[in-house]
């Protein structure tokens, strides 16, 4: 996956997990088929403290309450990430988000195909239509361009 994403489609990524530094160092050392991830090259980031999970409102949590008195936040639910995945712009405009619940995996074939989608749209100024696939024709976004595709 992170040697297609990086050559062919000019696209950085980066991960990020709730899990510590020393975990993903731990991961990075298992073998996949042992359940790790050896091999990745791409960053992660260590969001132990749930902070930018929190603020993408990706965390399994309701009910979050703050005592003023202790100064402790209390919340029901798991207190992990759902898995999302993102895709943003040159200029840091969100394109594109996807936020599963725990048992449903991503599609890394999807992914690539919405980066190939948004750099035809980039480059060739055309929509692209539902199931767009790199080499299929895209429309122009206008009524007579819907009309002919």
């Amino acid at each position: 996956y992170q040697r297609r994403v990086r050559e062919k489609r000019n696209t950085i990524v980066i991960g990020a997990s709730c899990d510590t530094p020393e975990v993903h160092f731990a991961w990075l050392n298992t073998p996949k088929d042992n359940g790790g991830i050896e091999g990745v090259t791409y960053p992660i980031l260590a969001d132990s403290n749930r902070n930018l999970a929190s603020t993408l409102g990706i965390l399994d949590i309701t009910n979050e309450t703050y005592n003023e008195e202790t100064g402790v936040v209390t919340v029901e639910g798991d207190n992990v990430t759902y898995r999302a995945t993102y895709i943003i712009d040159e200029e840091g405009n969100v394109q594109h988000e996807s936020i599963n619940n725990m048992p449903l995996g991503r599609n890394v074939g999807e992914y690539l195909r919405l980066i190939d989608a948004l750099t035809h749209v980039q480059e060739k100024g055309e929509v692209c239509p539902a199931n767009w696939e790199e080499g299929k024709d895209a429309m122009n976004a206008n009524r007579d361009g819907v009309a002919s595709y």
